[in-house]
């Protein structure tokens, strides 16, 4: 808006300066994006922006034009909060003559209340999920989902399937919501999914962590860890879930939770039942699966009570918690020593 006057003196003081583009005052810049279609800018609304600042860095609109054409991109695929940047972008392509781009706006991905995602909904770098126990085969499969969908129904998809039947077309215009539960649930699924040895070799780090085994994992160990795989690979959905859930197989000393406990003193004919359990396994001479199931509904038959407060007394017992894997599954891997030191100790505090 200076004078050349004003600009000549101006320039004679050497007094910094900005360089801007020009853009003319009437008339469009059209955009034609692959997911949002034909979007219309009239010009007299896009300001006469900064392509050099005055200390000469370039802005970023000047340095991304020049550095996608310098890198012969034909393609710009960005989350649609870059959809105000475009008309100055190509503005600038066609003020240096660049062919003009195709570009592809994607949805932006939202937290569960409807607001921008952020580090307050939780993980926000893949290297968390991982630490949380996610497998990077569940995140690929959830993330391409967010605002992509092959049809109406399908939702569990292998790298290949993606690969085969991703298409831009099918790019939803609209927001998509960062669904926690939808995460655990297909997390759930790929973990039901793998072999034992597989999931043993995921889990096992999470139980060195805690210190349950250690970092040289011996034969026996991994023997262990193995037996554990089928009896929650139906329950957890994070491979951290995997040390609450078994931590008493593999500690010497538990702590008996308060609120089990609490529960536990209750128990109508608690100190019979634990008893007669210890005395059914210490006869066991064959401690197996099948055999621990039988003791143990013998006792509830001899004493008559209900499977339900048996099992869950002889449940807290064994694991200090009310929460476990299968109980005869359990005990089995716990191994009959432990088992009966545990039921003895129990004793003591009911």
């Amino acid at each position: 808006k200076l004078s050349k006057k004003e600009i000549d003196e101006l320039l004679k003081m050497k007094k910094p300066f900005a360089i801007r583009l020009k853009i003319p005052e009437t008339g469009v810049t059209e955009i034609n994006d692959l997911i949002h279609g034909k979007i219309v800018f009239k010009n007299k609304f896009i300001e006469d922006f900064v392509l050099l600042r005055s200390n000469g860095n370039p802005t970023y609109n000047h340095s991304c034009v020049v550095d996608d054409n310098a890198m012969k991109i034909s393609l710009v695929i960005r989350g649609d909060d870059h959809i105000p940047n475009t008309p100055k972008q190509v503005n600038i392509y066609k003020a240096l003559g660049y062919p003009i781009l195709k570009f592809a706006h994607l949805p932006m991905i939202l937290g569960p209340d409807g607001s921008k995602l952020s580090k307050r909904h939780g993980a926000t770098a893949v290297g968390e999920y991982e630490e949380a126990g996610y497998l990077p085969q569940t995140m690929l499969n959830f993330l391409t989902l967010l605002g992509w969908s092959y049809d109406d129904k399908t939702t569990i998809f292998s790298k290949n399937d993606l690969i085969n039947k991703f298409s831009i077309e099918h790019v939803s215009k609209n927001p998509a919501i960062f669904d926690t539960k939808k995460l655990d649930w297909m997390n759930g699924y790929y973990i039901r999914n793998l072999t034992v040895k597989e999931l043993a070799e995921l889990i096992t780090p999470f139980l060195q962590n805690k210190e349950l085994v250690p970092k040289k994992i011996s034969k026996d160990i991994r023997s262990r860890i193995e037996e554990i795989v089928p009896i929650i690979q139906e329950r957890i959905k994070l491979l951290s879930d995997v040390v609450p859930l078994t931590d008493f197989l593999f500690k010497e000393k538990i702590k008996i939770e308060e609120k089990a406990l609490k529960d536990a003193k209750k128990t109508e004919n608690k100190e019979k039942i634990i008893n007669l359990t210890i005395s059914k396994l210490a006869s066991l001479k064959e401690f197996s699966k099948e055999r621990i199931e039988k003791a143990l509904r013998e006792v509830l038959d001899e004493l008559s009570v209900k499977a339900g407060k048996a099992f869950m007394l002889i449940r807290i017992a064994i694991s200090g918690k009310k929460v476990s894997p299968p109980l005869f599954e359990s005990i089995y891997i716990l191994g009959k020593d432990r088992t009966i030191q545990r039921l003895t100790e129990f004793k003591k505090i009911i």
